[in-house]
């Protein structure tokens, strides 16, 4: 038995005696295109935008309509011939021009990658921030004590403003 199509992105596979074979060849092309290093516009659209350049692509938001009917979540592009989508897969990343990082998609939703412009998250919770003045070195003070205690309060506070530890 032979397969029609690739296990994981479903590009049209070729066979021998296959008649129009650069139409198989130039559909697996465009979706490659699609996915390979990819960026899409956003995230965030239910319908299709109006104004489109063909390669632009988007990532199908819930509740599509329109052309986009039915292909919630799918990756859609803009090509020659039209509107072309593509299921991802769990663990696809793909950047999202319109929020600055990237998306990941886990095999239901779509999430915000962990590298942001605000920091890096983790599990949805910031862990590092912008990088914030210098901590002085503990100096003068009465008693060392005094000093110590100073100083530990000020790495306290900038692992809470990085969000390392809860405030």
């Amino acid at each position: 038995m032979t397969q029609d199509a690739t296990p994981r992105w479903d590009l049209p596979l070729l066979h021998a005696g296959q008649a129009q074979k650069e139409l198989f060849h130039n559909e697996a092309l465009a979706r490659i295109d699609m996915l390979l290093h990819g960026i899409v516009e956003s995230a965030d659209l239910a319908e299709p935008p109006v104004s489109l350049a063909i390669g632009n692509c988007w990532i199908v938001a819930d509740g599509a309509n329109g052309a986009w009917t039915g292909q919630d979540s799918a990756i859609a592009c803009w090509t020659e011939g039209g509107w072309r989508f593509v299921m991802p897969r769990a663990g696809l990343a793909i950047g999202v021009a319109d929020r600055g990082h990237a998306m990941i998609f886990d095999g239901a939703d779509w999430i915000d990658g962990p590298m942001r412009a605000d920091g890096m998250h983790v599990g949805g919770n910031r862990v590092v921030g912008e990088r914030v003045a210098a901590i002085a070195d503990p100096a003068g003070g009465s008693t060392i004590d005094e000093a110590s205690r100073d100083a530990i309060a000020a790495i306290l506070t900038a692992m809470r403003n990085h969000g390392l530890i809860d405030a």
